[in-house]
């Protein structure tokens, strides 16, 4: 059985609406998952986009939200979820901005991917104090039972 990944926001490799990026109120979008794994203790979540700074020269991945211990009896998270609005529990990591919070697409030139990544895992993380995602991919090394990806796109 696959995950599922959704949004009520954008489709599968579609353009994301303004009002989640810098040119709107940057604001994280609605997500929907669904047929997780049956040992799944906790989720996480990593949205960047791989076509930093420029997606015809890519330098650098560009992290813009990190979560994880996102409890297994949620089904998502609302629009705006990362003001405040997320499932108990549920801890943040850095973001390439230095934040804890989401940070929507604000691509310098062109138009860029961004990956929304679901992870299913088979226990439920310590307090990594606010890791980056680096951080946070060794920490589950050894525990992901599955993955699911959005990717949105988004040029200015």
């Amino acid at each position: 059985m696959t995950i599922e990944l959704t949004s009520r926001a954008f489709s599968h490799n579609d353009s994301i609406p303004a009002i989640h990026t810098c040119d709107g109120k940057d604001i994280s979008p609605p997500l929907s998952w669904s047929s997780l794994p049956a040992a799944t203790r906790s989720l996480a979540l990593i949205v960047d986009d791989p076509d930093a700074p420029d997606p015809k020269a890519p330098k650098m991945t560009w992290v813009h939200w990190v979560l994880y211990n996102i409890p297994t009896d949620t089904a998502g998270l609302a629009e705006n979820a990362a003001r405040g609005d997320l499932p108990a529990d549920t801890l943040e990591g850095l973001n390439n901005w230095g934040r804890t919070d989401y940070g929507g697409p604000c691509p310098p030139i062109g138009r860029h991917r961004y990956f929304f990544k679901l992870y299913a895992l088979d226990t439920v993380l310590p307090d990594l104090d606010q890791p980056d995602k680096e951080k946070l991919l060794q920490a589950m090394q050894g525990h992901i039972l599955g993955k699911a990806e959005l990717i949105g796109t988004y040029q200015r």
